[in-house]
């Protein structure tokens, strides 16, 4: 109940004012069923604006630290992720790690929408870098869940990163178009190769040239 409160009344008006959101390819959404968003991720603002677009509500891999942070801050992010059921993931990788996709399985077998950026986190030049094959293998993992490839363009430019924020930290009016590509199999050859083949999905719709090379890793 919280999320569509938010999407319609607390928080989607405001997104929407300042994103203007122009979709394509809502068609390609199935009405039910098990659904993997795949996205590009430019802004901390993206999430918002694929809860906001989408007509099922999403949940997506939120990092750890979101709900062990202290003051008034951490307890806004701890309420925002647990009423919107997000799924804690530990960046350091390993089991807790594996958990967390073992969850988003969970998710897709109940029929669920899971949005994933298979990046890993935000690009910090603007550039779609090398998938993680997470998404993969637990889409092959669920037979009859659908792919869908998602291109956001124009999200860093309402949410600048923190190296733009000199003069104005905080968000600025802007155009935002969101495009839905028809679905992806994912199951065909090995799961790198199919991983590849999703970024490339992405890469079309939103112009950008894949790379092969991961983000780097920011120092904690």
């Amino acid at each position: 109940m919280w999320f569509w409160v938010l999407r319609w009344v607390l928080l989607g008006p405001v997104v929407r004012w300042y994103t203007r959101p122009r979709v394509l390819g809502l068609s390609h959404v199935p009405a039910s069923g098990p659904v993997v968003v795949a996205a590009n991720h430019r802004a901390e603002i993206d999430s918002l604006v694929l809860s906001l677009v989408l007509p099922r509500q999403p949940r997506f891999l939120a990092k750890a630290e979101y709900y062990a942070g202290a003051g008034l801050r951490g307890h806004v992010e701890r309420w925002l992720c647990s009423v919107t059921g997000q799924i804690p993931v530990d960046r350091a990788g390993g089991s807790a790690a594996s958990a967390s996709l073992r969850a988003a399985e969970g998710l897709l077998r109940s029929g669920g929408v899971w949005a994933i950026y298979p990046e890993g986190t935000r690009s910090p030049d603007g550039r779609l870098h090398r998938g993680h094959t997470g998404v993969v293998r637990v889409a092959r993992a669920v037979p009859d869940a659908v792919v869908l490839p998602v291109g956001l363009l124009g999200t860093e430019a309402v949410d600048p990163p923190e190296r733009d924020r000199r003069e104005r930290r905080r968000w600025r009016r802007g155009r935002v178009t969101v495009v839905i590509g028809p679905a992806v199999d994912v199951r065909q050859g090995e799961v790198r190769e199919a991983t590849d083949a999703l970024m490339r999905a992405i890469g079309e719709l939103t112009g950008q040239q894949p790379l092969d090379e991961y983000v780097p890793r920011r120092a904690a």
